[in-house]
């Protein structure tokens, strides 16, 4: 056994996890006391230069409990300023399974991942007689780690940090057969770590369901990021179509957990953009912003002037936005913007890329919106058709995939610009062309932001019926396995009207970074995107201390999904986790220094989701193995990426 695996195998009964410290005083401190001899005659420290990865091999057949589990087999490999290295093998320690009890901070438990209604009590499953249970889910998504100066928190014993979490939803009840996709409002949770000052290992201390009745609860919690002000940027992914809300089972569903009326929810209160501030006693406050548009809000990305956001839209015929608060660290007003691209969209890495233009859909704050929310009814807004009316007044869009006519009713433009914002910037000639634009994240220093593409598929393909070729973001064939695009960050941008756009942080340019790779035929162990390249990338996070971009799967083409590490000097791509079979990697965060440490975040969800034919090969060996590590399939986990050696000093030793 190797002198990596033996130190691993040590931790694995010591139970210790340990990051890295990357960056601030602690690096200083532990790079200088090294070396012998007196303070007179020490050479000084070497100091950190770059980091790199070492992939892990993806699991497979021959070790089984490894495709049925979190797997981390990669190594950070750190460059120190004198031209040394030294390799440290990472793990993977979660903070707990959902469904678990967990420490409230007042001597009691909740449930992991519990659902409350408006009123804050527990939603109880009944499906399986006698055995009813408080509904928890199996879905945990976006996480932000972050610390606040006057933490307050009793039974913290080092350093008091805090993670935001977020449940997306439960895939089903417990009989196994109701599908409880969105009739669940999501639970959102501040979680207090207690990280311990020489190790930087974080332990859960006390667990805070925050009360999401000021927002009126939240429909479908996807990705989330932290803003520059260290505040947690929630999502509501999916927003429910007003026009047909009288219909959808699920949004009635939704309103009945939620509220114990099925027609109290109001579909103009959900698609928006939720903040959870953390306070320093370890609880939260939670306010929705309603002025960044109702899209399918996936993750934003605050830029570093703390004013201009871009947006994931996970639709199929989704937009790129754009967001210009009026203020610095406030998001409750300001302009919002849909890109229009000229030519040169391309999956080739080399071309030259696609030059962005973009529309103004409108200026409004807040508290404006929700008021119009609160009181208008789809017809109030639009006129819509779904086959042509054969009326000049109204305009050819495409929405979800199909064709309707739109009309604006008169006075209604700020209504509809940010209550029906998909079809407005349709109706204005916005690109509304993407499929499943997912995670956003920015490269400061390039003045580089980054957009995930889960699938290339349907609205941008040649041909499809949800095509159009004046949004100009045509491929010729689907890429199912999807890819990550690279936008260039400009300023003294003007908008299509002539009106300058008071940020330095414009997208301009669109390139292709990086993209998968479909497989004709499905490989011996079922992949149907080839494991060694991305396949449906969802979240996307970028280290400045590590130059590095962390991509995160949702993909429904690797037996197993991944989450790797792309370094944009060398172009690196490296396989860093592999999660359970049927898994979705979520929750992917970095913080590059809290408290002198490097904390990458990583959760999975509904592990054992058995696609066909995907998982044919693997899950009649595979389905007793998760069932048996996470709850019967119930059960999903939230947590971070470790160092598997304790007493790890980025210095060189000897």
């Amino acid at each position: 056994m190797s002198q990596t695996l033996n130190r691993r195998h040590a931790l694995k009964y010591m139970g210790v996890p340990l990051m890295l410290p990357l960056g601030g005083t602690a690096v200083a401190g532990l790079l200088t006391g090294c070396g012998g001899g007196s303070d007179d005659d020490k050479a000084p420290a070497p100091s950190f230069a770059s980091a790199s990865f070492v992939a892990m091999a993806a699991p497979s057949l021959a070790t089984p409990a490894d495709m049925a589990k979190t797997l981390v087999n990669s190594t950070l490999m750190v460059k120190f300023s004198d031209d040394s290295t030294q390799g440290f093998s990472l793990s993977y320690a979660p903070f707990f399974t959902t469904g678990d009890p967990v420490p409230d901070g007042k001597g009691g438990t909740l449930l992991a991942g519990g659902y409350v209604d408006f009123a804050g009590k527990p939603i109880i499953d009944a499906t399986v007689v006698d055995k009813t249970r408080q509904f928890f889910s199996d879905s945990p998504d976006g996480t932000s780690l972050l610390k606040l100066d006057n933490a307050t928190v009793a039974g913290v014993k080092g350093n008091a940090v805090f993670a935001v979490v977020q449940f997306e939803y439960t895939t089903w009840a417990q009989d196994g057969k109701t599908d409880m996709y969105g009739k669940l409002p999501s639970p959102i949770a501040v979680l207090t770590l207690d990280q311990d000052p020489a190790t930087g290992k974080l332990s859960l201390v006390k667990y805070h369901n925050v009360d999401t009745a000021p927002a009126m609860g939240l429909w479908i919690t996807c990705g989330a990021s932290l803003s520059p002000w260290g505040t947690h940027l929630s999502s509501e992914e999916y927003e429910p179509d007003a026009f047909t809300i009288a219909g959808n089972a699920q949004f009635k569903a939704y309103s009945k957990n939620l509220f114990g009326s099925e027609t109290q929810a109001n579909p103009y209160h959900y698609g928006h953009l939720p903040e959870v501030t953390v306070n320093p006693d370890g609880t939260g406050t939670i306010k929705k912003h309603y002025c960044l548009g109702r899209i399918s809000h996936e993750l934003i990305q605050v830029m570093p002037d703390n004013r201009t956001a871009i947006m994931g839209d996970d639709a199929t015929n989704g937009g790129f936005f754009m967001f210009v608060a009026d203020k610095e660290k406030d998001l409750s007003a300001g302009s919002l913007f849909v890109a229009k691209f000229g030519a040169g969209f391309s999956l080739d890495t080399a071309a030259a890329g696609a030059p962005i233009s973009w529309i103004k859909l409108g200026s409004a704050t807040s508290a404006e919106i929700k008021a119009l929310a609160d009181t208008l009814k789809a017809t109030d807004i639009m006129d819509v058709a779904t086959t042509d009316p054969l009326d000049a007044s109204f305009t050819k869009i495409w929405l979800s995939g199909k064709v309707q006519w739109v009309r604006v009713k008169a006075g209604m433009d700020k209504a509809a610009a940010f209550l029906e914002t998909h079809r407005y910037a349709a109706l204005k000639g916005g690109s509304m062309a993407f499929t499943k634009m997912e995670g956003t994240t920015v490269n400061a220093k390039d003045k580089i932001a980054y957009s995930a593409l889960q699938n290339m598929q349907s609205s941008m393909v040649r041909g499809n019926a949800a095509w159009n070729e004046a949004a100009n973001i045509t491929i010729d064939k689907a890429l199912n396995a999807g890819g990550v695009l690279a936008h260039t960050l400009s300023t003294g941008q003007k908008d299509t009207a002539g009106g300058a756009i008071t940020s330095d942080w414009v997208p301009s340019l669109t390139k292709t970074l990086l993209i998968g790779e479909d497989l004709a035929t499905a490989d011996a162990l079922g992949n149907l995107a080839n494991p060694d390249k991305i396949g449906a990338p969802d979240n996307l996070k970028f280290s400045e201390k590590l130059r590095t971009l962390f991509i995160g799967e949702d993909s429904s083409y690797h037996v197993n999904n991944f989450v790797w590490a792309y370094n944009v000097d060398t172009k690196t791509l490296t396989r860093l986790v592999s999660m359970p079979s049927g898994a979705e990697a979520t929750g992917l965060g970095v913080v590059d220094d809290l408290n002198g440490w490097t904390y990458i975040t990583s959760n999975f969800q509904h592990p054992g989701d058995w696609g066909v034919p995907l998982h044919n090969v693997v899950k009649a060996t595979l389905d007793p193995l998760v069932r048996a590590n996470y709850k019967d399939r119930f059960g999903a986990q939230v947590g971070y990426l470790t160092g598997a050696v304790t007493s790890v000093k980025l210095a060189k030793i000897g």
